[in-house]
């Protein structure tokens, strides 16, 4: 966005892209080889311990050989935006001034699609350097409608996945997020409300609201993010781009009567609107949200 060579000062261009002048300068400073092995580290354990907070992962990182503490788990997972099932600062963190919407799928029985839609936002690694991935899950279907890789925790990325999946597939009637910043935020619950869609948010310390792309994480790094060392960020979003389409399109799931998203969605959905095609008992369970 901004040119350096341009005849238009690096001060003019600043103050009308709204960005201070001092970070039109920045350079990044690539994170030491040891830090990326621990948030690597950190990653693979939050995935298998949830639950776990900052005592619990030094001491797992101690056990396996890596003398780190306390402190410094901190500060990696407030880097890395993971936090055990207990708020904690990360992709998680709140906005004190941002208005916080109730959790609306309390007992709602979801038959179809684009009744509810879920987003979130997870870290991966790569071999130099991390970025940060957001998905939009249809709940139903467990089909991925939009996604946006970032190396920043900001909201445009965020914005720009749900103006994508509402672009290609409508509007839900309800969304949920958890309650961080980018979700909370005024420019992306004004995109959900001029759609007329009923926001929903995770309540605090409730993970399982969100479940469902929270299974998905597990799945997307274990089977491709975990087995690759991406080079950079143009590299990790063509081989998401590849995985993706493959979870998609090919991927069964035994909770879909071992069908595909991609089937789900669209045995449903055309572009006329939904069309329900499935009988009134499906030959799999409809998801129930606790």
């Amino acid at each position: 966005m901004v040119d350096k060579s341009a005849e238009l000062s690096m001060l003019k261009q600043g103050e009308l892209l709204g960005l201070n002048r001092s970070s039109l300068y920045y350079q990044s400073v690539q994170p030491p080889e040891e830090e990326l092995l621990l948030m690597r580290l950190l990653d693979e354990l939050h995935l298998k311990l949830p639950f776990a907070g900052s005592r619990r992962l030094v001491s797992e990182l101690n056990a396996r050989g890596y003398t780190v503490n306390r402190k410094r788990v901190q500060r990696l997972m407030r880097v890395m935006g993971i936090e055990a099932i207990c708020p904690k600062p990360g992709t998680s963190k709140g906005n004190k001034h941002h208005e916080i919407y109730p959790y609306l799928l309390k007992g709602v029985v979801i038959n179809k699609p684009n009744q509810v839609w879920a987003a979130d936002i997870t870290y991966i690694p790569m071999s130099k350097g991390f970025c940060y991935l957001v998905a939009i899950l249809d709940v139903f279907s467990r089909k991925i409608l939009a996604w946006r890789l970032s190396n920043t925790l900001d909201v445009r990325f965020c914005l720009e996945a749900v103006e994508e999946a509402i672009r290609y597939y409508g509007s839900p009637e309800i969304f949920n997020t958890d309650q961080g910043a980018q979700f909370t935020s005024d420019t992306f619950t004004a995109t959900l409300l001029n759609h007329n869609i009923h926001i929903s948010m995770d309540s605090k310390g409730r993970w399982k609201d969100n479940v469902f792309i929270e299974r998905f994480w597990r799945t997307l790094k274990y089977e491709e993010v975990y087995l690759k060392a991406y080079t950079d960020l143009n590299d990790a979003r063509a081989h998401l781009d590849a995985y993706l389409s493959y979870y998609n399109t090919q991927r069964t799931h035994s909770s879909l009567n071992h069908l595909t998203p991609d089937s789900v969605y669209t045995q449903t959905v055309n572009s006329s609107g939904l069309v329900t095609t499935f009988p009134t008992t499906p030959s799999y369970t409809p998801v129930r949200c606790s």
